[in-house]
């Protein structure tokens, strides 16, 4: 009888157990130790601080690269400015590589377009030297399309001797006397030079 009582007992006991660990209810986890809590756990968790406010903001920036509030790139071709002889505005052989890596780097970015801009150094007139700068980008166009760039991709302008050094070396001269390539945006202002073109025929100063 006693065996009986005591086996009783136990199942009692074993169904108390069962039926209290079925309706306890789960322990919510402590936010402190989930990857996603205050703390932010693993190494992918991103913090309030590295969530990004605007996705577009890295891409706009790269967008821009190295184009100025007016839609003019300087940098790009900054090396394959051309240089020219003393009052001449052929193109020489040693500088005709410079305008083929123009041609190519319109190829490769078709959206954008060419500015040729005309230098001339300190000596002569401004009104020469205007129309020195305005031939020297004419002669770098033709040759450009002659690359087979399209002249529609192709603007000039002629800054003379506006932003030559006075009284330079042969050596900074020898720089003044160029034609910058100069990448734009469509419809970019190219500027305006300080003077207005030269008349036909004038002559540089002494």
């Amino acid at each position: 009888m006693k065996s009986v009582s005591k086996q009783i007992c136990v199942l009692l006991l074993s169904s108390a157990a069962v039926f209290t660990g079925c309706t306890k209810k789960p322990m919510r986890p402590d936010p402190n130790s989930t990857v996603l809590g205050p703390t932010g756990g693993g190494s992918g968790a991103l913090t309030p601080e590295a969530v990004p406010t605007n996705p577009d903001a890295g891409l706009q920036a790269r967008d821009q690269g190295n184009f100025d509030e007016s839609g003019q790139d300087r940098k790009s071709l900054e090396a394959q400015a051309v240089l020219f002889d003393f009052d001449k505005a052929s193109i020489k052989a040693s500088e005709r590589p410079k305008l083929q890596a123009g041609k190519d780097y319109l190829d490769k970015n078709a959206q954008v377009h060419l500015l040729l801009e005309g230098h001339c150094d300190w000596r002569g007139t401004a009104e020469y030297n205007l129309s020195l700068g305005d031939r020297r980008a004419n002669e770098a166009k033709k040759y450009l399309i002659s690359l087979g760039v399209s002249a529609d991709k192709l603007d000039t302008l002629s800054k003379g001797s506006e932003e030559a050094k006075k009284n330079a070396d042969q050596a900074t001269a020898a720089h003044d006397r160029r034609v910058d390539l100069v990448v734009t945006k469509p419809g970019a202002a190219m500027g305006v030079p300080a003077a207005g073109a030269a008349p036909a025929g004038a002559m540089p100063a002494p």
